[in-house]
């Protein structure tokens, strides 16, 4: 195959990928603790002058912007860390922090997904949360701790694999999960009736999109005077 056309056609196949990854962060920018995504790419070639492949993509962990909801059950993290979560004994990491009370006490978001270590029971009156974590409520008219939840971090979160809108699993690349105390000097908070909302950028994005559209009409082209050049070539053979 002409090296130009094939350079060319990978660059179209890139650019449509590329395109692909900003709709999906885009129709996601509403999705609380949703993180976006970038797509990777590498050259095809020893010479890098075969064409361009994409080869994944990776998450971008930077934090959201804090803002005060209705939830009883709200939470976010001010800071690095995710919420530990299960559900059919699976364990998954998230910064969303939309939760509801089960029947059996469990906080849960919308998927069913459990937060680790705390049970409200039905009885519990005047929820708080504090910075660090600690979940007290009034029992039987008397303050109780109920719990306290619990942070992880990753030495390389970006390499974490999605499972979801906004979860996250372990992968080998990165790294096993190490405990945060949350509330300490440097370490960060747990804000209460607060939850983090996505960090897409609309702005930015749109522009990607514009870059992404000039790249792929630009490859396009090449195809074209590739496919142009081809066809001149095989009329002189013929001639």
């Amino acid at each position: 195959m002409n090296r130009a056309l094939f350079a060319s056609a990978t660059g179209m196949a890139a650019q449509q990928k590329q395109l692909d990854v900003i709709a999906d962060n885009l129709a996601n920018a509403d999705v609380v603790g949703f993180k976006s995504a970038q797509a990777t790419f590498a050259a095809i070639g020893a010479d890098a002058q075969l064409g361009t492949a994409m080869t994944g993509t990776r998450s971008i962990f930077a934090a959201g912007k804090l803002e005060r909801s209705d939830g009883p059950f709200d939470v976010a993290i001010n800071g690095p860390g995710f919420f530990r979560v299960e559900r059919d004994g699976e364990r998954a990491y998230t910064r969303a922090g939309a939760f509801s009370r089960a029947r059996d006490g469990s906080l849960r978001n919308a998927d069913g997904w459990k937060l680790c270590d705390v049970v409200i029971p039905g009885a519990a009156q005047t929820i708080s949360v504090a910075a660090d974590g600690r979940v007290s409520a009034q029992l039987n008219g008397r303050p109780r701790e109920l719990g306290r939840i619990a942070l992880a971090a990753f030495d390389a979160p970006e390499r974490l694999r999605p499972v979801g809108s906004a979860l996250f699993a372990v992968t080998a690349g990165s790294g096993p999960p190490r405990a945060l105390a949350a509330g300490r000097d440097r370490e960060p908070t747990i804000e209460f009736g607060v939850l983090e909302k996505s960090n897409v950028s609309i702005i930015e994005s749109m522009m990607a999109i514009l870059t992404a559209q000039r790249a792929y009409e630009a490859d396009s082209k090449g195809v074209q005077a590739a496919d142009e050049m081809l066809r001149i070539a095989n009329n002189l053979h013929r001639s």
